[in-house]
């Protein structure tokens, strides 16, 4: 244990040091998380490895035979980067591999609806109107609530939620961890469930996308391929947190002692405790009914057998305009109602105003396009090389050999995610690592990857809490010694565990309930099984 660690242990009084086997488990995951690289350089040192171990295996002509149908007999070899043939293709596609990743253009494209909506007040208004006008039976589970419909822009739960949360718990006589670990299981932990298709829908569906093409190259993952998944888990994660929060974590912390409270916070200019004024109310009426009107023209254009947006062909919803350009959507949905919020309120006077809204989302985005230009390449040599579908080859009969094709494999699946995001937080980053392996292995046992990108999601969420590699970790971390001094990480992590255990627990019953006893897809027009197109 680092001497750092030790002296904050010593402050967790006699109950926390006894727990010394989790306090080492903590040392450990933090220790290992520290070893990574930033994941920009991770990325690059992948793309590396690739071409490395590429020369290796074509060298010794490592080969697996095809399982495709009519195609027996045939083997798949790996090409080598470090070839003349392969030095050429990474010359001539190392900009196509950027500018044609899909996870670049449609996230881009989302932000600056959700910019707009945000740089208004928009946003902070809906989520101070939800959680301040609850009534105090009600408050625990709205603040759950607000924070996983706040993942749409997170940065806003971290910095304005689960500050608030704390503060009206302090208010009402509750304990204020016990509030701002309710509000920061929701946003963090629940962080895939959501109302809404969100930005991190596309993101995530790129990676998917380029996965699923390993195996079946004519293979599309929307984003709204895990919608009707995430929308109930909303509510699951709402009620389970309200569960822990009031059952477990807030007896557990017992009665707030105020003089726990560190003596330099200045807790109440940290985050208004003002409510909505009449004109934020007024701003989110019209920017509602903005909504609604939207809505409504959508509707025109998808309902009706005519509808311009259905699919030409089938005269279906399925494979239209509507869900192919969903992205498109996503930033009129939240960019029209934001300019109308703004323009009420006054925060937004002219069409500057949504420029400089707009340009101020983008500026933020820097760091993940240089992710994205690292992650491309990483994810380009590896389907080129054919090492994925080598390695999804040989991971699914290792599966059939050990007969673990059922659904349990999902359950080892959503286990082995949630370890892995104790060490890698950030849910592009694992996802473009993982999703080349496993979406291609699973895919050959004879499940849609839109299924697999469900599961990856609660493993990738549940575990968000209790990591110090959450980028937040520290943010939240610094809220709470505010109201309990010398506070540690052990004990912060220790109060969001019960939470973290039980979403895990309830997500993964619900997503076996909901898929494989009720049959219900995860989303429009998304496939649960797959099958191998025959060549």
């Amino acid at each position: 244990m680092s001497a750092e660690n030790q002296q904050k242990n010593e402050h967790l009084g006699p109950e926390n040091q006894q727990r010394g086997w989790f306090t080492r488990f903590l040392d450990t995951v933090e220790w290992l998380g520290n070893l990574l690289p930033h994941p920009v350089t991770l990325f690059a040192m992948f793309a590396g490895i690739v071409i490395l171990a590429s020369g290796i295996a074509g060298y010794f002509n490592v080969s697996v035979l095809d399982p495709r149908p009519g195609s027996e007999g045939q083997e798949i070899f790996v090409n080598s980067l470090m070839s003349g043939d392969g030095l050429r293709w990474m010359v001539s596609s190392l900009v196509k591999n950027f500018t044609g990743f899909p996870p670049l253009g449609v996230v881009l494209v989302a932000i600056l609806g959700v910019g707009i909506a945000e740089r208004s007040g928009l946003l902070e208004a809906m989520m101070r109107g939800m959680v301040m006008n609850a009534s105090p039976r009600m408050v625990t589970v709205t603040v759950v609530f607000a924070g996983v419909v706040s993942n749409t822009a997170s940065e806003l739960g971290y910095v304005v939620l689960i500050p608030l949360a704390a503060l009206i718990f302090h208010s009402l006589g509750r304990h204020p961890l016990a509030g701002l670990a309710a509000a920061f299981a929701g946003v963090s932990a629940g962080y895939s469930a959501n109302l809404f298709i969100g930005t991190v829908d596309p993101l995530l569906a790129g990676f998917t996308t380029i996965a699923a093409q390993i195996i079946d190259p004519e293979y599309n993952v929307g984003p709204e391929m895990n919608w009707y998944f995430m929308f109930v888990s909303t509510f699951l994660i709402a009620v389970l947190g309200a569960f822990v929060t009031e059952k477990i974590v807030e007896p557990k912390l017992g009665k707030y002692n105020p003089d726990d409270m560190d003596p330099h916070a200045d807790i109440e200019h940290d985050v208004s405790m003002d409510k909505l004024t009449p004109l934020e109310r007024k701003g989110l009426v019209f920017a509602g009914l903005s909504f609604v009107a939207l809505l409504g023209i959508l509707a025109l254009t998808v309902v009706p057998e005519w509808g311009v947006l259905r699919n030409q062909e089938t005269g279906g919803v399925a494979g239209s305009p509507f869900l192919n350009g969903i992205v498109v959507f996503i930033f009129i949905t939240f960019g029209i109602p934001g300019f109308v919020y703004g323009f009420v309120t006054k925060t937004m006077r002219n069409d500057r105003d949504v420029i400089d809204a707009m340009a101020a989302s983008m500026s933020s985005m820097g760091l993940y396009i240089v992710l994205v230009f690292f992650a491309a390449q990483f994810v380009a040599f590896f389907a080129w090389t054919n090492f994925g579908t080598i390695m999804a080859v040989n991971g699914a009969n290792f599966l059939q050999a050990i007969n673990l094709t059922g659904p349990a494999v999902f359950v080892l699946f959503i286990l082995m995610c949630a370890f892995v995001n104790l060490m890698l937080g950030s849910a592009s980053a694992q996802w473009a690592v993982t999703a080349p392996i496993f979406v291609p292995m699973l895919m050959l046992v004879g499940y849609a990857p839109e299924l697999i990108q469900a599961a990856y999601r609660i493993g990738d969420s549940v575990t968000n809490i209790i990591t110090p590699m959450m980028s937040y970790f520290g943010l939240i971390l610094a809220v709470a010694a505010r109201y309990q001094k010398n506070l540690g990480i052990g004990t912060l992590i220790s109060i969001m565990l019960p939470y973290s255990l039980i979403f895990l627990v309830g997500w993964v019953a619900l997503f076996y309930v909901f898929v494989f006893v009720l049959g219900l897809p995860v989303g429009p027009g998304a496939a649960t099984y797959y099958s191998l197109p025959v060549q």
